[in-house]
């Protein structure tokens, strides 16, 4: 396994710049992909809008200014509605390498020159690819979540950016950028800044979000077939979750659960579950929502996602029970039952709206 460093934490506020990703020292960053020959990239499991959007974005531009360097995406695969982007066929995931292609290339991708690690703060969360990412000779982790570890050789950790992609535009050459790298990033911003209202959405996002729709693609149709778009079952799930929902804490609270026989009965997976909790968080005088599935019902264990406004950070519960985020969206995997996570989770935000009261 590659030595750790202590995370190199970069603040906007502060303007504190820490090597090797420094954006007036961008020589070091083509340093380690000058010096590879094999080049891995991946992000967390379940790949989000701003996983896909920033792996593809920096996969599209490694393999456009190093197209000689032998260059390998991984992700778990992705939603559908990112397919129009450049690179989503050539992604690897766990359906081309297992069983069979699996112990076919596995070897090819157990000694990778460089591997980057994109929108995740924990080794754990890379998946199948964190085999290959601990074999690498060299790792790099980019990442934007409060809670990351720093678990790569160099790490390049800016909690208060609004996006991974965010990031990746800071340390890529923008000159080099194309219709097709810029359509990515834009992609991963948006997803992850809720179309910019959200709070993460700082004067540089908007910035960078007007350089990009500047290549001429059509950022409206992204913003609605990637974001705002559902499919019919979609929809009924959605409506079903919202219908069955609770409220608690005098009504500062809402929460809801997909079980697996509904899972079953709408044979859905977990993207099918995209919107719920945020929607669920527009509720009148909600302070917190939770939303959770059953992934795994011999274990009974659940994804839980959590979004909260200023009065509470999630993203210090998510931590407690093993998983990690962002201050107002966080989550993680917990078994039990949905009564007994709930009751952990309650107990946790009424502590922290304690501690503001006191």
């Amino acid at each position: 396994m590659p030595t750790c460093q202590k995370a190199i934490i970069i603040n906007r506020r502060d303007r504190r710049v820490g090597p090797p990703f420094e954006r007036e020292d961008m020589i070091n960053l083509r340093e380690l992909v000058e010096g590879a020959e094999t080049i891995g990239i991946a992000g967390h499991v379940r790949p989000d809008g701003d996983a896909v959007g920033s792996t593809l974005a920096l996969y599209n531009y490694l393999k456009k200014v190093w197209p000689e360097k032998k260059v390998t995406l991984f992700l778990e695969k992705p939603a559908d509605i990112f397919a129009d982007l450049k690179g989503f066929d050539e992604i690897q995931w766990p359906v081309k390498l297992d069983p069979a292609n699996f112990m076919g290339k596995k070897q090819e991708f157990e000694s990778l020159d460089l591997f980057f690690a994109l929108d995740l703060g924990d080794l754990g969360r890379l998946g199948l690819a964190g085999e290959y990412f601990t074999r690498a000779k060299t790792t790099v982790c980019i990442d934007h979540h409060i809670s990351s570890k720093g678990f790569a050789r160099y790490n390049h950790i800016v909690p208060d950016a609004s996006s991974t992609s965010e990031l990746v535009f800071d340390l890529i050459d923008e000159d080099k950028i194309d219709v097709e790298i810029a359509k990515c990033l834009y992609t991963g911003i948006i997803h992850d800044t809720g179309v910019m209202q959200y709070s993460n959405t700082s004067r540089k996002t908007l910035e960078i979000v007007g350089k990009l729709i500047e290549y001429g693609f059509d950022f409206t149709d992204i913003i609605n077939r990637t974001f705002y778009e559902k499919t019919y079952l979609q929809n009924q799930i959605m409506g079903r979750a919202v219908m069955e929902s609770i409220l608690f804490m005098d009504g500062r609270c809402i929460a809801s659960v997909i079980d697996h026989r509904v899972m079953e009965f709408y044979n859905a997976k977990s993207s099918d579950f995209e919107g719920i909790v945020n929607q669920m968080l527009h509720t009148k005088g909600v302070d917190v929502a939770i939303f959770m599935y059953e992934s795994s019902h011999e274990q009974l264990l659940y994804k839980v996602s959590m979004r909260s406004n200023d009065k509470v950070d999630v993203s210090k519960i998510a931590q407690l029970f093993g998983g990690g985020g962002h201050k107002k969206a966080a989550g993680f995997s917990m078994t039990g039952t949905y009564h007994d996570i709930l009751n952990n989770i309650s107990e946790q935000i009424e502590r922290q709206l304690n501690e503001k009261r006191n």
